[in-house]
């Protein structure tokens, strides 16, 4: 090959969005055949996957997106991008019925017949759910999740598991083909899907990953990115007071407002609650596309969504919210409040009661708070009882999450009051701020409420909301917990305001 020759081939290998576009062919949705280049949900998909890929030499994802945004799409092209340009390497792709793992291969042909020359790698046994390319000694390979035992017994280093939540067994394949990559650099496990409901193995597998707990990154996708979800706007065309909301929060144009509204009228049919199912099948959030029917949601998506939106100053006492794990896979979350402003969110797993109490101890030294509000239900009593030893007995409050309210005759019990209060502050006039965190908003929008036979308001449990396939709220409940007490010690005048910065992740 000429020197330049070599160039080509070596910026093809190792760039992928560059790749795409001179190699790949794909099908629109209008029925042409055109060159591959990457649209905004698959750009930042492509960038979250390198930027793992660069610091732990792998890829692990997870990716929850809304309907025909191309993922598959994408995922198909990086992994025959990869098996082409590398030896001995498999790549499996699983499906979620026969129809799509059809399609899937036929997406994969196309790559193939249609690739330039120069890196288009020769072609050994083929059938209709598998390609080989025989110098190379890699291979592609599709199979659908119907059969419990499908890709059992091989090896792969490319696994993409499509429309997850779909799977009839899921948990099985789970043991199995996920079990055929090997935890070894340059592997790739992507699984994707919508949504579809909640407490099935991909919504578990989501709130991990979004939770940090396991190797899992996960990478949310909203369907206002796609340029082709807009209509033309009629004369006669207004906005509604909550069309109005969502389109300030999250900046959507008159003709996105006019998609979101005939496809609402579409998904209406047969008894259907169409908002909802808008929601599930073109969700804005991760939180909003696991949002089911048949209870009523304490605090909505909107009002989270907003919150995470704004920047406002930080005014006011320091008060300090820490709900210490109960339960080894619950987490101990940490949060900061002043006045309309929550910030700096942590969290930590398996730690001690003398560990916790030892990290609360140092928050208060370094940060000077004027209350820290302790959930003392199971091991935060503990907790509460090491820092009042430890002369920090002014700062903290002991808070029971099943005590009686401070208005008995409004609310069950203090959780209930202080999620309610919480849910005022998020719904008031005055804009609010919160950390820009998917888990916390995750937490915030799981629980449901109802009204006793008294007609007090009564706030789900953890429990029952695990039953419900949710994660314990940890985050959220640190949250409510700075609305627990009133601060007997105020800040002076002109103490206590700082700026925070809404960097990623606050």
């Amino acid at each position: 090959m000429t020197p330049q020759e070599i160039a080509i081939r070596t910026r093809l290998r190792d760039d992928f969005e560059h790749y795409s576009a001179k190699c790949l062919r794909i099908r629109t949705k209008e029925g042409s055949v055109k060159p591959f280049s990457l649209n905004t949900a698959q750009r930042y998909i492509h960038a979250c996957l390198e930027q793992q890929k660069k610091e732990t030499g792998k890829v692990r994802a997870i990716i929850l997106k809304g309907r025909q945004q191309g993922c598959s799409t994408y995922v198909g092209g990086r992994f025959y991008w990869q098996v082409t340009h590398r030896k001995g390497v498999r790549a499996f792709i699983l499906t979620h019925e026969a129809e799509s793992t059809a399609a899937l291969f036929e997406m994969t042909e196309r790559y193939h017949e249609n690739c330039n020359a120069l890196v288009k790698p020769e072609t050994g046994a083929s059938n209709a759910k598998e390609l080989i390319f025989s110098k190379l000694d890699s291979g592609y390979k599709v199979g659908t999740a119907g059969n419990k035992s499908v890709g059992r017994g091989t090896t792969v280093q490319f696994f993409h598991g499509s429309e997850v939540a779909f799977w009839p067994h899921a948990a099985e394949h789970s043991k199995g083909i996920l079990q055929a990559v090997p935890d070894a650099a340059g592997t790739e496990i992507i699984l994707e899907s919508t949504a579809n409901g909640i407490g099935n193995y991909f919504h578990q597998q989501w709130q991990q990953a979004e939770a940090g707990e396991s190797d899992f990154q996960a990478i949310f996708v909203p369907w206002f990115w796609q340029v082709e979800y807009t209509r033309a706007v009629p004369a006669d065309f207004k906005k509604t007071i909550a069309e109005s909301e969502l389109a300030a929060t999250y900046g959507l144009t008159d003709e996105q407002v006019a998609f979101r509204r005939i496809k609402i009228a579409e998904l209406s049919a047969d008894g259907i609650d169409g908002e909802l199912a808008f929601k599930q099948e073109y969700p804005m959030t991760a939180a909003e596309a696991f949002v089911v029917s048949g209870g009523n949601t304490l605090i909505s998506p909107e009002l989270v969504a907003k919150a995470r939106k704004k920047k406002v100053l930080a005014y006011g006492d320091l008060i300090i919210g820490v709900d210490p794990a109960r339960f080894g896979d619950d987490r101990t979350a940490i949060i900061r409040r002043r006045g309309r402003a929550a910030y700096d969110l942590e969290t930590h797993e398996q730690l001690s009661v003398t560990e916790v109490a030892g990290l609360v101890g140092s928050i208060i030294k370094d940060e000077n708070p004027d209350q820290v509000a302790i959930d003392v239900g199971g091991l935060g009593a503990g907790v509460y009882d090491i820092l009042v030893s430890r002369g920090f007995g002014e700062i903290v409050k002991a808070v029971n999450f099943g005590s009686a309210a401070h208005d008995p005759t409004l609310y069950l019990n203090r959780r209930a009051e202080m999620w309610w209060t919480m849910r005022n502050w998020l719904a008031g006039e005055l804009d609010v701020m919160i950390p820009d965190l998917d888990a916390l908003h995750t937490d915030l929008c799981a629980p449901q409420y109802k009204y006793n036979p008294q007609s007090r308001r009564q706030l789900e449990s953890k429990d029952e909301i695990k039953k419900r396939g949710f994660r314990s709220t940890d985050c959220a409940d640190a949250l409510a917990l700075t609305f627990a007490e009133p601060v007997i010690k105020q800040s002076a005048p002109d103490v206590g305001i700082h700026i925070i910065d809404k960097v990623a992740g606050y």
